[in-house]
């Protein structure tokens, strides 16, 4: 890129970031996962005790002294299994959409720019998906599968492509006859340097809202699974897990799932905050 084109992008950028602050719901989304992950990362050093040592002697404490959120039915500090559970919760939704999003586009992209008996195959497939509940697909493929953090990730990857591939297809569509790619093809530029070097930055800014939201929907399917034992196994502190455990005694020990609960609650409000100040930052009639 030279360095005209540099400048352009950063005088591009400028409206758009001094847009994007001014949105309250990316601002507060943004601020809240930040803060999120800045516990997960350094969990260790803020969580107060081990989050997997028990002391039965201490099981079902109310939040109080020595354990601000309380203990859980066996006696481990709700707090600190919060904390370190935040790391499975992120990381595992992050890699499933690390995953699902890229093979989403590929198909769309392909599917879209190819045509023909290509594209019907492709999206047939995509609405075979589309046609079922994402959650309860994703528990069908856990449970054949089996139960495992691996797996579970697996089963909600395979729920997630399908919006993109659709996506992705529309934008490529409506290029596909432009004069933007005639022209790139008159450069002698063909196949895949075509599609991934100009039709695949066609479509990014589209999908990185879809991204976000997304996001708090693979947390809640995580979560599920978790809550259903097909998740992330015990003894690793995991919030859907958690909040199994919680729904045993919740009406007389109601934070040991209120906790986690609420936790799953703001992570997934954050992410839709954000989506929403994503979308209005790329909407110019929004500048």
């Amino acid at each position: 890129m030279n360095l005209s084109a540099q400048l352009f992008t950063l005088i591009d950028f400028a409206p758009r970031l001094r847009r994007g602050l001014r949105s309250p719901a990316a601002t507060i989304g943004a601020s809240v996962l930040l803060i999120v992950i800045i516990v997960a990362a350094f969990a260790p050093w803020l969580a107060p005790s081990d989050p997997l040592r028990q002391d039965i002697a201490l099981r079902l404490r109310p939040p109080g002294a020595g354990h601000w959120l309380g203990t859980d039915n066996l006696g481990r500090d709700i707090l600190s299994r919060l904390i370190y559970g935040a790391r499975p919760t992120l990381g595992i939704a992050a890699l499933v959409m690390a995953a699902a999003a890229p093979i989403g586009l590929l198909i769309g992209i392909v599917a879209g720019y190819v045509g023909g008996w290509t594209e019907r195959v492709l999206m047939r497939l995509t609405d075979i998906v589309l046609a079922f509940p994402q959650l309860v697909l994703a528990l069908a493929f856990a449970g054949l599968l089996g139960a495992g953090t691996f797996n579970g990730a697996l089963a909600v990857a395979l729920t997630i492509w399908p919006s993109y591939a659709r996506l992705a297809r529309t934008e490529t569509l409506s290029i596909r006859d432009s004069d933007y790619l005639a022209a790139a093809r008159m450069l002698g530029i063909r196949s895949s340097r075509l599609l991934w070097g100009h039709v695949l930055p066609i479509c990014l800014p589209f999908a990185h809202v879809r991204v976000a939201l997304d996001m708090a929907a693979t947390i809640l399917s995580l979560s599920s699974l978790g809550f259903l034992g097909l998740g992330v196994q015990p003894p690793t502190p995991e919030w859907g897990a958690m909040v199994a455990d919680g729904s045993k005694v919740i009406f007389d020990q109601w934070w040991v799932a209120a906790v986690p609960g609420a936790a799953i609650l703001i992570i997934c409000v954050a992410f839709n905050l954000l989506a929403d100040g994503l979308r209005d930052l790329g909407d110019p009639r929004h500048g």
